[in-house]
């Protein structure tokens, strides 16, 4: 049986993951994940794809979400009375206009001098109300799309081989900013056909394969960009008919509850049509 290997958030969209033994999971997925975003002067976000020196900020939430610190090696560190009223702007994520919480000018000013270019801390309002597409619909706050982002040890092993017969060096997993990482799975990509989890208290539905983007290529501990892998590998065996390259699987939340490290994952299966590659057990 599948059981969770890793447990993963993170607190501001783009920056470093918080590493956690346990969390709650809600209808937005982890606790705090994706809850605060960066964006620049005209309220539109940025990533990794344009920023990618969001890679080294460290987020940590304290005192039951009220203070947020951020930390990034030069710059010290940042920290903040997390803001759950007050001034809303207008924000943009994909196209599509949201409502963000500023966060004030501290935290505008070192993020500035961290990204090198105007940019405001964000927050998710109370009332945000964000629906996310997909076999299974659900909600999330400013992640790219479903509330959490599932991989195996098995797949990520399978890459890493892939990746080192052609003579370069595997990526490690946080290239691709997983929530959930499974063991106990000897078959890689089996997460492509997973339908249902049942992991610790919650219970999570498939709504749509990982489409893989050039935020994997740059490095998390450096924040620099280190291409062209995984990409390259990725797309000789893992295109999909829709376009693009699939790693990993998005998931709604059906059932918000508690997960920890260490937890079993009862799984329901289906077909796997949409991503290559994808072996039932």
């Amino acid at each position: 049986m599948p059981y969770v290997d890793a447990l993963l958030c993170y607190p501001v969209k783009g920056c470093g993951a918080t590493v956690l033994t346990e969390s709650g999971i809600g209808p937005a997925g982890l606790c705090y994940d994706r809850s605060f975003m960066v964006v620049d002067a005209d309220g539109v976000f940025r990533s990794q794809r344009g920023t990618p020196r969001l890679a080294v900020i460290r987020p940590e939430i304290t005192d039951s979400g009220r203070k947020l610190r951020l930390r990034a090696p030069g710059h010290g560190s940042v920290a903040i009375a997390v803001r759950t009223d007050g001034d809303r702007r207008r924000v943009e994520l994909f196209g599509t206009a949201y409502t963000g919480l500023d966060q004030g000018e501290e935290a505008a000013r070192w993020l500035s001098e961290v990204v090198g270019a105007p940019s405001r801390l964000v927050r998710v309002p109370p009332d945000h109300d964000r629906r996310t597409s997909g076999h299974t619909p659900g909600t999330s706050g400013y992640a790219d799309s479903c509330a959490v982002l599932v991989v195996s040890r098995a797949s990520l092993a399978d890459l890493g081989r892939r990746i080192a017969e052609r003579g370069r060096t595997p990526v490690p997993a946080d290239r691709f900013r997983p929530n959930i990482i499974l063991g106990g799975d000897e078959a890689p990509y089996t997460e492509d056909a997973m339908r249902i989890l049942a992991v610790g208290g919650a219970e999570l539905g498939y709504a749509k394969p990982a489409i893989r983007c050039a935020v994997t290529t740059v490095d998390q501990a450096t924040g620099a960009k280190a291409g062209p892998e995984p990409l390259a590998t990725l797309a000789r065996y893992r295109r999909t008919s829709a376009g693009g390259v699939a790693f990993g699987a998005k998931f709604a939340v059906l059932s918000p509850g508690a997960v920890a490290v260490g937890d079993e994952v009862a799984v329901g299966w289906g077909d796997s049509a949409e991503a290559p590659s994808a072996p039932r057990p």
